[in-house]
């Protein structure tokens, strides 16, 4: 039987619509986690034991993934944003993360919080070849070994990179300082005391004497008086919240009126001494300055929607947040067809200047060959009378 010529045309385009839809469709459905409506992540957390406090970073990204989602999505697609309970446990980190890519499916590790958990998976994800994105460390190698691990990345300022602010902020403040440095003997804290030794380098001021410590101290007395003997006149602590508050009884005890560095890490130790000096790069929603602020604003919100009961002065919901929403910019970048792949090349070419949750000036860039998308931050000083950190100076970036 004869057909129309244009009933002909219509079937010819019918049949190249339907040998363009697999490829179409290809792009939305080759990797797990991502169906027309949703898109599947995941994140590994300590839920529950003594570091549960941490938690607060993967709490706070589901709390911005939730805030997209109700908008609509991104490509019509909502967040979906599973948090697997590790407790803090590093030998229990890569279980709970293959749960999350084997049973649960999601489509990539977002956030994970802690150094040696996020080290122990690293291995299994860049072999399935699952992104780990922007995890919540700041070990060095995440941005410095971009070659051997492609499939994961960092994002706040490297622990190299802050060690070396300190270093530079003493050369210039205290010019003849003696530095005596407890550090964790571990990945952050090796990379913390190294960076200060570059920071200081062609300076007078230097490292008089260094102590080390694990997670298993129940009091530091020995290490800082130890210390204090060398004639050390500035105390860094590179070291948890809990070894820095033992490490600061034992000054007070030693009655040692040195002044004090501590890293970022353990900026919230709640025995942290008067004129205490830290970096931050995370706007601080227990800083008055920020009331008006239009990404705080947003930030007490979503707290309130979301994360309701949580402690909305924890900084570390706030550094969920603004992971979530470079997440969420890239995931705007790919479009309607996401890959893991596409996703992790995108993670390398990033400029993003306008992180409403980020201190005003601080970007997040990235390429091919600069794999640390936050080096820049601001020095803080603890004011006990206000009983809060208080930002000084300008804007310091890493070299």
């Amino acid at each position: 039987m004869s057909r129309s010529p244009a009933l002909a045309a219509f079937a010819t385009a019918c049949a190249a619509a339907l040998v363009a839809l697999p490829g179409a469709f290809a792009g939305a459905t080759a990797d797990p986690g991502v169906t027309p409506s949703s898109i599947h992540l995941g994140a590994t957390a300590p839920l529950t034991g003594p570091a549960s406090t941490d938690a607060a970073v993967a709490r706070g990204a589901k709390a911005y993934f939730a805030h997209v989602s109700a908008r609509g999505g991104v490509a019509g697609r909502k967040f979906e944003y599973t948090i697997a309970n590790d407790g803090g446990d590093p030998a229990a980190t890569e279980d709970a993360t293959r749960q999350l890519v084997e049973e649960d499916e999601v489509f990539a590790i977002v956030s994970p919080f802690g150094t040696d958990q996020s080290l122990g998976a690293r291995g299994y994800l860049n072999s399935a070849k699952v992104p780990q994105l922007f995890t919540a460390s700041g070990a060095t190698t995440w941005g410095r070994d971009g070659r051997t691990f492609p499939w994961s990345i960092g994002f706040q300022p490297s622990c190299h990179a802050e060690g070396w602010i300190y270093g530079r902020y003493v050369s210039r403040a205290l010019p003849r300082a003696k530095v005596g440095v407890l550090y964790e003997d571990d990945v952050q804290g090796r990379d913390l005391l190294r960076g200060l030794r570059r920071g200081l380098a062609g300076s007078a001021a230097r490292v008089v004497a260094v102590a080390r410590s694990d997670l298993s101290a129940t009091t530091l007395r020995a290490e800082v008086a130890r210390l204090k003997a060398a004639g050390a006149d500035v105390l860094a602590v590179f070291a948890t919240t809990q070894l820095a508050n033992l490490a600061y009884g034992a000054r007070r005890g030693l009655r040692w009126n040195a002044s004090v560095l501590v890293g970022a890490q353990a900026a919230s130790a709640s025995g942290t001494p008067n004129g205490a000096i830290s970096l931050a790069f995370l706007k601080d929603p227990s800083d008055p300055q920020w009331k008006n602020d239009a990404g705080m604003k947003l930030y007490r919100k979503l707290m309130r929607r979301y994360a309701r009961g949580e402690n909305m002065r924890d900084v570390l919901h706030v550094q969920g947040m603004a992971v979530a929403y470079e997440t969420v910019l890239l995931f705007e970048r790919l479009g309607a067809s996401p890959t893991r792949a596409r996703l992790m090349a995108r993670a390398r070419s990033i400029t993003s200047a306008g992180n409403p949750f980020l201190l005003p000036g601080v970007a997040v860039r990235t390429s091919r060959t600069d794999g640390f998308p936050v080096e820049q931050g601001r020095l803080q000083q603890f004011r006990f009378a206000k009983g809060r950190w208080v930002l000084f100076g300008g804007l310091w970036a890493a070299d």
